[in-house]
Order: C-alpha cells, then structure tokens, then sequence
C-alpha cells in the first residue's frame, strides 16, 4: 500500500490507540515475569490536561513503554483524586449558580450533587490522556471514593488511632475562610506581602498614660484579652499588676509580664489575642487568658466585632483604621514587609484559629521513611531533593488531617453522651455501637443505638487517602497477602512535582513502612516545573498556558511529547515554547519523509551488494549501538531528555541525513536485496528506540513495513540488545564525513554541479584508512580518487586535520576571480590572526581572564592559523 504524502496525524494517532485498547497491550496480569510498575499521580476528578500534566505523563509514558519492550510485564495503573477541597467548591458554585444554597441541603442531598458532578466530569482528563497515548492499564482504573478505596482509607484511620497515633485536640489550626475548613501546615503558601505597621495608644486603666502597641492586624484588637511586657523591661515597671483598656470595645485586660516580649523589638509593648495567633495561645494557656474569637467561619466579623458585625476582616481593616484615627489612639503608620501564609487551594489569606480538629502524630512514623532516603533505598531525582526531605522529615509536625468538609471521607468517630470526649472509633457505626456500650457498661444504663450516635461530619484530608495510593490500588490494605499486591508492590518508579515533595511523596513512604513494611517505590523523579519563555509558572490566571488538546490538533501527539522532552531536565523547570512542538513536528515529518524514501525503492534480488552499501551498513550498525549505549546510560540515571536528543541526533544527522544518502540507489537504479534487508533492520531497531517518545508513527511504520501479526507489534516488540561496537569505524566516518563536507562546501561555492563528477587528490599525511574511499566518491561524485605525495598545482584544496585534499578546477571557474576572494579572505584572516595574538601577548588579559575566555582565544588563534595555511595553499595551487 502506498504512503500518503503527507502524515496524517488525527487519522493515525486514532488507529493505532485503538488498535492497542482493542489487542489490551496495555493490560497486565500476575505472570512470571518481572514486573515494571508505576503508578499515576491521580489527577483531580475536577481536572482537566494542563502542560504540567502533560510532561509528567509523558515521561511515565515513555518509561512504561521501554519496560514493556524490554519484556518486563509493565503495569502503569491509572486514576483520580477526589480533592476534597477542589470538587466542594465546584458544586458549590454550581449549586449556588442554581440558586441552592448548600447549608439548605442534608449531607446526603449534598453529596448526591457531588457525585452528579464527578461522573460528569471525573473522566474528563482520563480520555485525555489517552489523546496524549498515555499507554495505562484502564482496567484497573482508580477513584479514591471508590468502595474498597474508600473502605482502606477508614481502616487504615481505625488502625492509626487504635495504636495511639490519632488523636483529637483543640488546637490552633490553618483555617481557609473561602473553602471553609482547616489546612495542613504544608497546604500554606508564605509570600512576601507589602503592608502596614500601625502603632495604637492603649490606655492604662486609672492613670493618664498609654501604651503603644504595634501590629499589622488592627481589627484583631477587638480579640485582645492582655498585653504582655518583658519583666526585665525597667521602662514598664511601674505598670505590674495594672490593666489597660481595649479601644473602641473598651474591655479592661491585664498586663501581664513575660520573657517570650523582646524587649527591643517594637515598642516592646506586645497585645495578646489567644484566638488569632499560635504565640499568643501560648500565651494565653501560660497566664489564664480569656480566649475571644472575633470571627466567623467565612471571614467576617462575628458579634464580639461589635458594630464591624458580619463585615469582611479586610474591610474592617480599613474602616477600624479610620475610626481609631478619629479616636486619636494611632500614633503613627509605617509601611511593613512581612509574610502572609496563603491557601494552596483557595489563595484565601490563612487564619490562624482553635479548633476540635483530628491529628496524626508524625514524628516516629517518618524515622523509617527518612532513613529509606538517606540511606538511598528510595532514589531522589535528582539528589538536590534529598536535603530538602530531610529538613522537612526532621522537623516534622503532627498532621492535621480532619478537613470541614462534606466530599470526602467522612470521618469514622462516632460521638454519644453530652460532652465531645463521648466518642469512639469504629469501621462501621454496628462496631461502633457495640464499642459505646462496652464503654458505658459500668454506668447501667439502656443500651445505645445506631440512631443514639452521631458520626463527625468533617472528612479526611484528600491526602490521607493518597498516600496509601501505591498499596490501596492493589488493594493491599484491606487484603495485604493478595497475590498482585505482593507481585506488583513495591512499584518501581514515582514521576511526580517537587511540589508535592511533602504532600505526597513523603507520606506515601511512610505509609509503605507502616503498612507493608517496605518502600513503595525505588525511585521518585522528579519533574520541573512547566514555565513560559519569561519564565514564569505557567497558570490559566496569566493565560500564558497553552491548552494540550489544541497543540495536540496542531502538531499532533508525538511532537507534543518530543517538543516536551526535548528541554526538561530531572528537577529543573521546563522553558516551554510552542516552537519545540513545531520542532517535534519536524522531526516526526522527517521519520516520515525518510520512510517513504525507503518504501519507493526499488529492490533486486540479482544486484550485488556494493563496497560503499556495505561499509554504511556496518558503520551505522556500530554508530548505533555507540549511541544505545549512551541512550542505556541516560535511562539510567533518569536523564529521560538527554536519552531522547541522543535518539533525535541519531535519526536525524546519522541514519537521515548520511546513512540513506550512503544506501540510496543511483536514480533509476534498483537496490540489492541484500543492502535492502540490512536497512529494513537497520529502521526496525531504530523505531524500537523512538518508540518511547513517539509511538504512533513508529507503530504506524513499523506495521507498514510488512504484515504483522497481533504478537508482533511494536508496542510489544523487543528492545535492542546492546552488543559491542567498533569505536575505529566511528571515528574514521567522523574523519570522512569531514572531507565529503568539504567537496560540497566548494561545489556550492563555486557553483560545479553535483550533477558534474570531480577529481579528488589527497597527500594523507594523517595515515587515515581508506576504508571510506568508496562512499566519499559516491557522496562527492568523484570520477577518481588518488593519493599523491606533492602538492597539486593548479587546484582548489582543504585541509582535514594535517591531510591535503586538491580538487582540480579545470576551468570550472574564473581563475584570477578566485585568487582576488582567496587573497582577500587571507587578509582578512590574518588580520584577524593579529587581533587575537594581540590578546594573548596582553599579561593582564592572560592573567585576569577566566580560563575558559583564554582557552577560547587560543582556539581562534589555531583556527585562523589553520585557515591561513589552507588559503595559502589554495593561492599556490592557482598561480
């Protein structure tokens, strides 16, 4: 069948995923091979493809289907994430758009919307993905709401609590006023903000004298309930014992002393409020102190607000300023840079507030985990990471893993009685019954039921279900002895953002010692981030991220993943620009083009192979496994970008742009069977390697090349064996692939024809093989090829290392035009020459200058000397 012209990419792309989903080349099964495994970094449910999605699949994707073709059973498990946070705000918007309010709905009636919505939208980025050719095992397909998923995660939540690492605690928590619920310290965002340090007069109770405090939160003055002063302060000894009044709320509150005031910074004068700063409940619990909260869930001002009543916290800011500057109590304002934590999620400004929240104690589930890192039984790519896991698994902090929220995992503690210490843990509200009424045996009372208890309404922190992802997908929580998760766990490589360092990565490791008593995985690459040409994070609130889906249209998948790779490195941010899409266009093309060369020719079983077809054949062969091998060693150490330029450089300088130049029939001319066959391998261990990167048109090519049979696709094919390789052969191409440059650097010059054969001379001083004769004649068109020990007069020559090469001109050109430019160019070059000695004979440049500048200069010197020599030998040859 003929090759269309152009590469059809729609049309291709589509075949061949479903020719692979039809076949299940993606589906794995427990066998006797050796597993690969991955698993995704669930997605949102609410998500749809963005460009960091993209590079991250990718990479999984090109990793998965290396495994595959070196025969491993490669098993890349895909799924979403419920994101708690993400998905409650969605259908709150929508409900709201709607007109429904969602505190007039029941959980269940919520949560019906909730689901209404995911399994509109769940499998959005799914499909998406398989756009992309993402190759994973749809079958086995996870959601973390999932029944069994779901079932894990309130396993694993009995277990934690019933050894003593969860607890419940009235502490001062991370509180998002737009998602309404508490964050974990790793979900908040500090960032360098320009405010205002405003210094307020507060008066002493009984005397004339004032206070100055100093704060940039002025309407968290309605919350005060002291002011503190260092003892050792003698400016405010007098005030021991004494209270100051609170402005416009006029409540009296003691001022107290103690150490934690620094006596130098500030007015040394510090306000306390307990409800609104971690510090100050320190305080607070140290002295006694009366704990106000001044605000409602959503950010407004609550009743202890006073006449700011219902108002936003950052209105009031302003208008608390102008009352208190109408009081006369501001003495004076002054600009202040300070950090302010911000939601991961919302991008809401956090407020630190006391809350019943539910806990898991860290520090001794991370020793294992840290020392897997250090010890390298978990891999960090690249290792720069490591320090960072370390700091933060050392200075680890309980984990706050309740979240007020209705789409979730609803938290299993069931309360009864009248106080919030009336509560047990159970997996199911039967077991939880019978808890509460072994816990009230001793009281005699009528024995509880179902309808007596009241389960907590917040959910699990969405991460909490995450990090059992590697186990809970193989359902090794609720079954931890079932054959695929003891075949496929642990995985072998996590391909996930640094960003999620924390979140993710660490709590999963630490789940994996917990719960399986090993990692999760061995390695953990880590990707950059994706950012545009000015080098900022590329985000839909700037617009400068491109959507997948139309670059896909454009420049189809298999560019989109080579423009991808092309520059992203292991942890360090990606540069995009559209223009590696259209570069990875390109070279798609070119595959393309070259195969439809190869597919026209023509074949004959009589030709004899010829010398030049066969040195070709074995120097490609051996240029080849060179470069395998340096494709083997970039897999290795996870340098996935590096891996694919070796490939690109291969297809297209060597086996493009020389070996089918080297092999292609004379026009007219049929090709040897022999050397025919050779190059049809020679493609076939080629489109193994692209394969990885762009497996649609090597699917596509390769299924061209002749009838396969379903086992024999590429996808499931064999990856090549490395075997050893001449260095000798590669090194004299280099040498000869330099003079056949040359003869046509001077055709174009001098406008010979390639048509027109040429005379080649050479004294090779160089001792160089000759092993390459042939294919110099036929890419040069020589007609004769001589060596010749003295110079040849009357000739255009070049130099190649110390070997003189003559072409004679024969009248081919103006002879004395030809020795105006070569002197004018010599001229030129040696005034060059001058300019750069000059440099060199110049101490303090040789001196102060950086090696490497010095280094450069030496080289242009022996260039331009080269050169000179060369038109100096070229001016002999005419005259």
């Amino acid at each position: 069948m003929a090759l269309d012209a152009k590469y059809n990419v729609k049309q291709i792309e589509n075949k061949w995923y479903d020719y692979w989903m039809k076949n299940r080349y993606f589906h794995s099964e427990v066998d006797e091979r050796t597993p690969y495994t991955i698993v995704i970094p669930p997605p949102n449910v609410t998500g749809v493809l963005h460009m960091g999605h993209m590079l991250n699949n990718t990479l999984q994707d090109v990793l998965i289907r290396r495994a595959r073709l070196q025969g491993y059973n490669a098993c890349w498990v895909p799924g979403t994430d419920h994101a708690s946070i993400a998905t409650e705000a969605k259908v709150v918007a929508k409900l709201k758009a709607a007109g429904i309010d969602k505190s007039s709905l029941s959980r269940d009636e919520f949560l019906d919307h909730a689901w209404d919505w995911t399994h509109k939208h769940g499998g959005i980025i799914l499909e998406q993905l398989k756009k992309l050719g993402a190759s994973c095992d749809w079958d086995r397909t996870k959601f973390t709401m999932d029944e069994e998923m779901s079932a894990s995660v309130i396993k694993v939540f009995v277990d934690l609590y019933r050894k003593g690492k969860i607890y419940r605690g009235y502490r001062m928590v991370n509180w998002d006023p737009e998602a309404q619920t508490t964050l974990s310290d790793e979900e908040v965002i500090y960032e360098e903000k320009q405010g205002n340090l405003y210094y307020l007069n507060y008066k002493v109770k009984g005397s004339d004298e004032v206070l100055t405090i100093a704060t940039t939160r002025p309407e968290t003055i309605l919350g005060d309930t002291a002011i503190c002063i260092n003892p050792n302060d003698e400016r405010f000894a007098h005030l021991r014992g004494k209270k100051a009044i609170v402005p416009i709320c006029e409540r009296v509150i003691p001022i107290i002393q103690d150490e934690y005031v620094d006596v130098e910074f500030g007015t040394g004068c510090l306000k306390v409020t307990p409800a609104h700063d971690e510090n100050d409940k320190a305080l607070g619990e140290k002295h006694n102190l009366e704990i106000v909260d001044i605000l409602n869930d959503n950010g407004t001002l609550n009743s202890f607000g006073l006449h700011y009543e219902g108002k936003d916290r950052f209105l009031v800011r302003k208008e608390i300023v102008k009352e208190l500057e109408d009081l006369g109590i501001v003495s004076k304002i002054e600009s202040h840079l300070h950090k302010v934590g911000t939601s991961e999620r919302t991008g809401a400004v956090i407020e630190p507030k006391l809350s019943d929240q539910w806990f898991l104690k860290m520090r001794d589930l991370a020793k294992p985990a840290l020392d897997a890192v250090l010890d390298k039984e978990v891999n960090l790519v690249p290792e720069k990471f490591v320090n960072t896991y370390r700091h933060w698994m050392e200075n680890v902090r309980d984990w706050n893993i309740s979240r007020q929220l209705w789409w979730g995992h609803q938290i299993p503690a069931y309360f009864y009685g009248d106080g919030k210490e009336d509560f047990v843990v159970a997996e199911t509200i039967e077991e939880a019954v019978i808890l509460a009424n072994k816990n009230r045996e001793p009281e005699g009372k009528e024995p509880l039921t179902a309808s007596d208890l009241t389960q907590d309404p917040d959910a699990l922190d969405t991460w909490f279900s995450s990090w059992l992802w590697p186990i809970s997908v193989f359902n090794g929580i609720l079954e931890p002895d079932n054959k695929e998760i003891n075949y496929y766990y642990p995985t072998n490589d996590l391909v996930t953002a640094p960003e999620i360092l924390f979140f993710w990565v660490a709590r999963m490791i630490i789940a994996g010692y917990e719960y399986r008593g090993q990692k999760p995985f061995n390695n953990v690459y880590l990707t950059g981030i994706v950012r545009d040409k000015q080098r900022r994070k590329m985000s839909k609130s700037l617009g400068n991220s491109p959507d997948p889906i139309e670059l896909m249209d454009i420049y189809g998948a298999d560019g989109v993943r080579v423009g991808m790779l092309l520059s992203s490195p292991a942890g360090n941010d990606l540069m995009f620009d559209e223009d590696l899409c259209k570069q990875g266009s390109g070279f798609v093309n070119k595959i393309w083009n070259a195969y439809r060369l190869i597919d026209g020719w023509e074949v004959s079983i009589e030709k004899n192979q010829s010398e030049s077809e066969a040195t070709a054949i074995k120097w490609y062969k051996n240029k080849f496994q060179k470069t395998l091998a340096e494709i083997e060693d970039h897999y290795g150490k996870y340098r996935i970008s590096d891996a694919l330029m070796a490939t690109y450089k291969l297809i297209w300088d060597d086996f493009c742009s020389w070996f089918l130049e080297m092999v292609k029939p004379a026009f007219g001319e049929p090709m040897s069977e022999t050397t025919y066959l050779e190059v049809i391998s020679i493609l076939e261990d080629n489109l193994k390697i692209l394969h990885p990167f762009i497996p649609f048109i090597s699917e596509e090519i390769w299924q061209h090349i002749t009838q396969r049979d379903v086992s024999e696709a590429l996808i499931v094919s064999k990856w090549p064996s490395p075997i050893s390789y001449d260095t000798e052969i590669i090194k004299n191409f280099e040498f000869a692939s330099e003079v056949i440059s040359n003869i046509r650097t001077i055709r174009k010059e001098k406008n010979i024809s390639f048509k027109d054969t040429i005379q080649l001379s050479v004294i090779n001083k160089e001792g160089s093989s000759k092993e390459f004769d042939a294919l110099i004649s036929k890419l040069g068109n020589i007609s004769h090829l001589n060596y010749i020990t003295e110079k040849l007069e009357g000739a255009l020559t070049f130099r190649v290392k110390s070997n003189e090469y003559f072409v004679p001109i024969a009248g081919a050109i103006n002879v004395e035009e030809e020795i105006a430019t070569l002197s004018q160019e010599l001229k030129y070059t040696e005034g060059f020459l001058r300019s750069v000695q000059g440099k060199l004979k110049n101490e303090r440049f040789v001196a102060g200058a950086p090696a490497q500048v010095v280094a450069l200069e030496k080289q242009k010197e022996a260039d331009a000397l080269a050169k000179i020599e060369t038109l100096k030998a070229s001016l002999n040859g005419l005259k």
